[in-house]
């Protein structure tokens, strides 16, 4: 079980993607962070076409950042990982050239596409979490109630491929939208999540978060 004190999906590594920009802005975060109650932290930068990050920038940047938070004494304990999009441009590249970073010892961060199933292109999630779990790792499907084109058949269908289901923070209550909303409901009555995230950016995330008392649950 992972501990409910790890944010196991955050955007707080400075200048990676369309998170925190700046090294100041990655630390008020990680202060918010903690004050919601965690205690660690895993960096899940993308690694898509638009943001093609490679380890060895990701574990420079969390290196930069967590000597920062240790000189602040800020009580939180980060962990170099990526947010993985399943899509064309990024993913065969990702696994041919050994570009995964595990948190928790085998987790992975996986995603699909948001809005369009067709930039999926001809990958096929199940089989690519049955291909990440015989390579020893622990595939997690990131805010699956964000993908409104899923029907709860195929929900299942990824669950029984061995994928564990990550919830967004603040997708129940409204961030992304009524219909996420409820979905996030539904998934929940059924009993699918076992990892949640607050997927944080930057302070509109963590104003919404504040708005409506979020505070880790032990």
């Amino acid at each position: 079980m992972i501990n409910p004190k790890t944010d196991c999906h955050c955007h707080i590594l400075p200048g990676l993607d369309d998170g925190a920009g700046s090294l100041e802005e990655s630390v008020a975060l990680a202060r918010r962070q903690v004050s919601w109650g965690f205690r660690k932290a895993v960096c899940t930068s993308h690694r898509v076409g638009k943001y093609p990050n490679v380890p060895d920038v990701v574990i420079t940047t969390w290196q930069m950042l967590q000597e920062e938070l240790h000189k602040r004494e800020i009580p939180l304990e980060l962990t170099p990982s990526m947010e993985y999009r399943l899509i064309p441009e990024t993913w065969p590249e990702t696994l041919e050239k050994g570009w995964l970073l595990p948190w928790e010892g085998n987790h992975i961060l996986i995603e699909l596409p948001i809005h369009k199933a067709s930039r999926i292109g001809n990958i096929v999630p199940e089989d690519e979490i049955k291909r990440l779990l015989d390579m020893g790792y622990q595939p997690v499907l990131a805010h699956p109630e964000r993908y409104l084109y899923l029907t709860m058949e195929r929900y299942h269908s990824l669950k029984d491929a061995g994928v564990l289901f990550q919830r967004n923070v603040g997708s129940l209550e409204g961030l992304y939208g009524d219909a996420v909303s409820v979905r996030c409901e539904a998934l929940l009555a059924e009993g699918m999540y076992e990892v949640i995230g607050t997927d944080l950016h930057n302070d509109r995330y963590a104003d919404f978060f504040d708005g409506f008392g979020f505070k880790v649950s032990v």
